[in-house]
């Protein structure tokens, strides 16, 4: 009996995760209130610059921070409004606050167990070092790195279980808008969006990965689809935008978030 109780009670914590889980998906793309997004930040490197640039995000008022991230939100603003959904903002960005200590890193193998088993020690880690008690709907993890000693980072990440993204960024002011691409471009990846560049080349693929697929010359593009993340300059080379104004949510990428049918 103590046997069936306790497959009992494991099978009913199952089912509420994932309900929650499902009521979670659901619910970030309702896109009947603004997804409230909390940014926490971590020092990824243990550098003076990554503590020093932490300290000041940290610090930072409403209205400061509002001002600081305002890109991203303004970003989804601008492109929901190209798309005609009703709600003016989609996402509001708050300040989570400091974590302490760095999330697991990803399997290097990518096998699907693996993958598993890190997906749920992420998602422990995430609610461990989560420290913000306001309105939330998602949580994303910055993770700074002093530009000077880690010229290229690792890739970023966004999972739709569990609403958590972790962000791999330069701890340096004059790269802030390349930083909010790639936050933008994870969130996108949280409420159901996928890559739309290929694997191996990481060029953009057409026509999905696009901004404008019509565009007669084709080449070069003036824009980055925000799921491809580079604007293609010819069919073997594409450049990483400047920051979010050099960025477009293309169609695909709206139908698989719900913005159109």
């Amino acid at each position: 009996m103590w046997r069936q109780l306790r497959i009992f009670i494991l099978l009913f914590i199952l089912l509420n995760v994932v309900l929650g889980t499902w009521l979670a998906r659901v619910r970030s793309t309702d896109w009947d209130r603004p997804l409230y997004v909390a940014v926490h930040l971590v020092d990824g490197d243990g550098s003076a610059a990554s503590a020093a640039y932490i300290d000041d995000i940290a610090a930072l008022d409403r209205a400061a921070f509002d001002a600081r991230f305002g890109d991203i939100e303004a970003f989804f603003a601008r492109e929901a409004a190209r798309y005609g959904l009703a709600l003016e903002h989609p996402i509001e960005m708050v300040l989570g606050g400091v974590s302490a200590g760095r999330p697991p890193p990803p399997p290097a193998d990518g096998a699907m167990l693996a993958v598993m088993a890190w997906s749920l020690r992420l998602r422990w880690w995430a609610w461990r070092h989560d420290n913000y008690d306001g309105l939330k709907d998602a949580d994303v993890f910055v993770v700074y790195h002093d530009p000077e000693q880690h010229p290229r980072l690792a890739h970023s990440l966004g999972l739709q279980k569990g609403l958590v993204g972790i962000v791999n960024a330069f701890a340096a002011a004059r790269m802030s808008a390349e930083n909010h691409v790639v936050i933008a471009h994870e969130l996108l990846h949280m409420v159901g969006a996928s890559d739309k560049y290929a694997p191996g080349d990481n060029l953009p693929l057409f026509p999905t990965g696009y901004a404008e697929p019509e565009r007669d010359p084709l080449y070069p593009q003036v824009a980055a689809e925000i799921m491809a993340g580079r604007i293609p300059q010819s069919a073997q080379a594409a450049a990483p935008p400047h920051g979010l104004d050099e960025v477009v949510l293309g169609p695909a990428t709206a139908r698989e978030i719900r913005w159109l049918q």
